[in-house]
């Protein structure tokens, strides 16, 4: 059977009245959330497939595990949510909404600088309402393949799965909004498969219990690591938590008695002993790896895109591949940025440039720009893995917004961010609830 046709006229961007497109957006979370609103209000016709049965993607609380606790398991049951339980957001509610939309919830409200994800879940689900989004969701529905199927017009199928049935439609351009925090990189060290004790990722991490008296090994010491490690160090008999730097070394922790920050594992060995590269060595019962993610998209099905050392090339500005845009788009790759503001910015520009109220330069010239980016981090000693990471510098979101008009990252939220990086940077380690926004310098 061929695919539903749900294509609409020409898709070249040539001028500023272009026609409506139909596009599929590949996930509810807030990327595709937000991609939706962007579009709709361009007059775009808008479909968005999530795979769970409630919007929110990686706000959306999942209590499951993956049967295997380091999710390498090819043939495991995957869980789509990485939260735990207790887990709060690592942004300010001042900082937190987007550009045009701030923060904050009719219900559920919590009294907290850092709100936890059931508010941040709320907001979510009260940003769609009022949008008219829901309506564009089907819930339920995995998609399995988005290949380009007519490259004169530039035609996307898009096959998607709703229980046991399969569907293949086309689009005129595909929004890809799948989030990055399902798939688990795993840290390598020597002897980490033949090490006796259990080892879990955070991904299937969700409440201290497990730990209770315990001696455990944390690996990474970004929010996740250093939050999680506090909250088992309440029930476990020793906290070890392992830093990537070569320049940390073992000493205790000021948050308890039972907390030592160490250096990166050495390797394991087969008797259970743990060893870092600072000479410490630690007999332990778990090793718990808080080591991020992969970016994936097992379901797209063309050429010219890779994922590389957790880069996603080649991509014009983190987000149109120069040889596919602007029908393929990316939103919410970066990080260490105000995101949910940064993927409005997105949204909006994706819109806007499928509308022909914005151009792109032509391929040639996103491709040098890609280049000369790449060779700018090479230069500077960056590695790949951060291509990414925008380091809390917000020019980038600047940037999007002057491309659609509007105005860039107000004065009241730098102010927020400033103060709240400044409170953070040069600590040993920390808990969200010790800065307030009174403390603004």
């Amino acid at each position: 059977m061929p695919p539903t046709d749900l294509t609409a006229g020409p898709t070249a961007v040539d001028h500023l009245t272009a026609p409506p497109h139909n596009v599929a957006v590949i996930g509810a979370g807030v990327a595709g959330l937000a991609a939706a609103r962007a579009l709709k209000a361009e007059g775009h016709r808008v479909v968005v497939y999530e795979k769970s049965d409630r919007l929110g993607g990686t706000w959306a609380y999942d209590p499951r595990v993956e049967s295997d606790p380091l999710s390498l398991d090819p043939n495991r049951e995957i869980v789509h949510g990485s939260l735990y339980q207790s887990l709060r957001s690592n942004l300010p509610r001042q900082i937190l909404g987007f550009s045009d939309y701030p923060f904050s919830t009719k219900t559920n409200r919590d009294p907290r600088t850092f709100p936890g994800h059931q508010e941040v879940l709320q907001f979510l689900n009260e940003f769609a309402a009022e949008f008219g989004l829901v309506e564009s969701i089907r819930f339920g529905t995995e998609v399995v393949r988005v290949e380009r199927d007519d490259l004169e017009n530039d035609r996307w199928v898009v096959e998607s799965r709703h229980q046991e049935t399969n569907l293949n439609e086309l689009f005129t351009a595909v929004v890809i909004c799948n989030g990055h925090h399902t798939v688990p990189k795993v840290a390598d060290f020597r002897g980490r498969e033949k090490w006796p004790g259990k080892q879990i990722h955070s991904h299937n991490y969700r409440v201290p219990d497990p730990f209770e008296d315990l001696i455990v090994v944390v690996i990474g010491d970004g929010p996740s690591g250093t939050e999680i490690s506090l909250e088992i160090a309440a029930v476990a008999k020793q906290v070890h938590l392992s830093s990537r730097s070569s320049e940390v070394r073992v000493s205790k922790m000021d948050y308890g008695d039972n907390m030592w920050q160490h250096s990166k594992i050495d390797h394991a060995n087969e008797n259970g002993e743990v060893v870092f590269e600072d000479g410490d060595v630690v007999h332990a019962d778990i090793i718990l790896h808080c080591t991020g993610f992969l970016y994936s998209f097992p379901f797209l099905k063309t050429e010219g895109i890779s994922v590389e050392e957790g880069r996603v090339g080649y991509l014009y500005k983190h987000i149109f591949p120069p040889k596919l845009g602007p029908n393929l788009s990316f939103l919410g790759l970066p990080y260490m940025t105000l995101v949910f503001q940064m993927i409005d910015f997105q949204a909006k520009w994706v819109a806007h440039v499928l509308s022909g109220k914005a151009r792109l330069p032509s391929e040639e010239e996103m491709e040098a720009d890609v280049r000369q980016h790449y060779q700018s981090m090479e230069e500077k000693g960056i590695p790949k893995y951060h291509t990414h990471s925008l380091h809390f510098e917000l020019d980038y979101l600047d940037w999007l917004a002057n491309q659609v008009g509007a105005k860039g990252v107000d004065e009241s939220a730098r102010l927020v961010l400033k103060s709240y990086l400044k409170f953070f940077i040069g600590r040993d380690k920390w808990r969200q609830k010790d800065w307030e926004p009174t403390n603004l310098m």
